[in-house]
């Protein structure tokens, strides 16, 4: 068979960092290929890497088919559930995979809508609509609590993971990949504007860090409450935002707090 790699599927997921590349390939070279490869007919799904490396080096491989996918959406959901259950997985990767998987629940949900609603406007008289089975019920979309603990996170890690994504610069959100910046921090950084963002991308890994601590001493202080007249409407929109952000991870916080005290509490009373 002539395996066929998807170039959309083998960047779906983040590459292994060349020290682990190096890694995988010296256990290959010493143990060989163990697990087999995972394909969809000829389109191979899972183990680009394996297959890279033994092709590479003229290794012997086995491949397995998985047959229950029945679109590229069951695909991506399988590679995701596979992923968020590997060890190597950074809590920032595994975050944004499960982030990922309610997008893609929420799609699917869209685009079964509509039919959902034709079906419902044919009439009963219809004799073959009356013997056709109603279409099943779309997945429930996970809520934030289900993320977080399917990506073994706190609430608010996950809220700061949205934060990140939607908000920070590509350099931000590459530093907090490569862990120069955590999590927290990388948030901190969202907040600024892009070019800032940018500019202490620029500077450092050190800039980078200075940045998330002056937000996050920024916030501690108290503000000087603007007199009258001071502020323009863009600055109060921007500041309604800001404060808006602060509500949305304190609220996060405080769940996260009460889910600890929850688990200390089940903990300490089996």
């Amino acid at each position: 068979m002539d395996i066929v790699v998807n170039e959309e599927l083998k960047a779906y997921i983040d590459p292994l960092t060349p020290d682990e590349y190096e890694a995988l390939e010296r256990s290959l070279l010493a143990e060989g290929c163990r697990d087999s490869l995972v394909l969809w007919g000829n389109v191979l799904v899972d183990g680009h890497n394996r297959y890279g490396i033994c092709r590479k080096h003229d290794l012997p491989f086995n491949t397995v088919q998985n047959t229950r996918f029945q679109s590229m959406d069951d695909v991506h959901l399988w590679m995701i559930e596979q992923h968020l259950g590997r060890r190597s997985v950074s809590d920032f990767q595994r975050g944004v995979l499960a982030l990922r998987k309610r997008e893609i629940l929420q799609e699917r949900r869209s685009r079964t809508r509509p039919v959902e609603e034709e079906a419902g406007a044919v009439p009963e008289a219809t004799p073959s609509v009356a013997a056709a089975e109603p279409p099943a019920k779309p997945e429930p979309l996970p809520s934030r609590q289900a993320i977080a603990r399917e990506a073994r996170l706190s609430n608010s890690q996950v809220v700061m993971i949205e934060k990140i994504q939607k908000q920070a610069a590509p350099e931000v959100v590459a530093a907090v990949k490569s862990g120069v910046l955590s999590i927290n921090a990388a948030a901190a950084v969202a907040t600024l504007p892009e070019d800032e963002q940018r500019a202490a991308a620029v500077a450092g890994d050190d800039e980078l860090k200075q940045a998330a601590k002056r937000v996050r001493e920024a916030k501690r202080k108290p503000r000087k409450e603007p007199e009258a007249g001071d502020e323009d409407m863009p600055t109060l929109r921007r500041r309604v935002a800001e404060l808006s952000a602060e509500v949305i991870e304190l609220k996060a916080d405080n769940e996260a707090l009460r889910e600890q005290l929850a688990r200390w509490e089940r903990s300490a009373n089996p």
